[in-house]
């Protein structure tokens, strides 16, 4: 199904509404916004941003014959700055183990919050899955 997008007039807002088996999601694209050194509206105009985007998984146990279930995940995902820089180390030794320093930033997750879901097994028993749910996401510097 194809989602549905509505702009408030002046708002700033804008709203995806997306027909979802599990929950009938409406998200707001506010809440998805990339590191903006402290300028509200900074970078609202690349759609390729780093944000944050929702997907729903169905999740199994590997081993066991239990009930799947769907779950609304999130991930990170979009463009960071293009410049990247490697600046040349000096060092007092005669090897250079690594001669420069580079610097690039990731798209990554800046908050999360730990979630779980049970599922029923056969003869009655259930097993927790646990996963990270992110709540915001950053341009962050690589490592």
């Amino acid at each position: 199904m194809k989602p549905s997008i509505s702009a408030g007039p002046n708002s700033g807002l804008l709203l995806v509404l997306m027909c979802c088996p599990l929950l009938g999601l409406v998200q707001s694209a506010s809440s998805n916004k990339a590191s903006d050194n402290g300028h509200p509206h900074l970078g609202d105009a690349d759609p390729e941003r780093c944000m944050r985007h929702h997907f729903v998984e169905t999740i199994t146990h590997p081993i066991y014959k239990c009930n799947s279930k769907m779950v609304l995940l999130a991930r990170c995902e979009g463009h960071c700055s293009h410049t990247t820089r490697s600046d040349p180390l000096i060092s007092f030794s005669s090897v250079l183990k690594q001669p420069f320093k580079s610097t690039c930033s990731c798209c990554r997750p800046h908050t999360s919050k730990l979630k779980a879901v049970r599922l029923r097994c056969a003869g009655g028993t259930r097993i927790t899955a646990t996963y990270r749910y992110i709540l915001a996401c950053n341009c962050e510097e690589c490592s």
